[in-house]
């Protein structure tokens, strides 16, 4: 009898959250609905003082009109080079660190793992102007590179941080098993430690997608006069004109821009489950 009360009284608190779930999924999914809406409205429903979250009259035309744009294709190329880029590299460089820093005893560690909250703490909008002069004493201005290195610099510290956990979580005693049948220490690192801690490794590179492929401070401060070097927010600002802003083209291109994201967190949904949960165990 007890047991029946107790799961009567649980169920009441069950159903609460799952409708808050529910209630939360729709408040955070409405703004993409009204997104692809705006996007498929004709330009006079969009512009009507009267919103309605339907149109019975969907068209293509802010599609049409966003694939016809010059270099749009340039430009979709470019922000998949940028963030495909820093994915990887980020990945690669945040497992090695992680290792290192995990594995290995070494003077300033400690320190060097304050540096990289540190690091996190500091705005990307105080750091714009220095990293400017930077890239133009390099000569990275109007280049893609511009766009790499410094959201590969913001994305290695979490992504440290994160795979922190995973590296730690594997015993040493598994290297030393490797190690006693006959396993380098790099092929330990390659065929053993990769595979396990690659669920964090998911984690941290949708974060580091995320983030690199929405830029737009970044794109519109170090890439100034080559627009051959774009990216996809840029192009939104074609939308934007001075006398009447093309709304249905700017909610085209915004979904188009979303696609990618979602495609990616579609490919990776498993893996970052699990390495969100390990990150959390840890």
């Amino acid at each position: 009898m007890s047991l029946l009360n107790a799961i009567g009284i649980r169920r009441p608190g069950r159903l609460a959250a799952e409708a808050a779930a529910v209630a939360i999924a729709v408040l955070v999914a409405f703004p993409l609905y009204w997104m692809v809406l705006s996007a498929l409205k004709p330009a006079a429903e969009i512009q009507s003082t009267d919103p309605r979250p339907w149109t019975l009259a969907p068209s293509l035309d802010a599609f049409r009109r966003v694939f016809e744009q010059q270099d749009f294709g340039r430009y979709f190329l470019n922000s998949l080079i940028v963030a495909g880029t820093v994915v990887i590299a980020s990945a690669l460089i945040a497992f090695l660190a992680a290792t290192a820093v995990t594995r290995f005893r070494f003077r300033f560690r400690t320190t060097l793992l304050v540096m990289f909250l540190v690091a996190q703490m500091v705005p990307v909008e105080a750091l714009t102007i220095p990293l400017f002069f930077l890239m133009r004493d390099a000569g990275q201005l109007n280049t893609l590179g511009s766009l790499i290195l410094p959201h590969l610099a913001f994305s290695l510290p979490f992504a440290i941080w994160m795979l922190r956990g995973f590296v730690k979580a594997v015993p040493e005693a598994l290297e030393e098993q490797a190690a006693i049948d006959g396993a380098s220490r790099t092929r330990f690192l390659w065929q053993i430690l990769f595979p396990l801690v690659f669920p964090g490794l998911a984690a941290t590179s949708v974060f580091s997608f995320i983030s690199t492929w929405n830029d737009f401070l970044f794109a519109k401060s170090f890439l100034i006069s080559d627009t051959s070097q774009s990216t996809l927010p840029m192009a939104l600002l074609v939308f934007f004109k001075p006398d009447e802003n093309d709304w249905g083209g700017i909610m085209a291109a915004s979904t188009v821009m979303t696609v990618p994201v979602l495609v990616f967190f579609v490919l990776v949904q498993r893996r970052l489950v699990s390495g969100l949960g390990g990150a959390v165990k840890d």
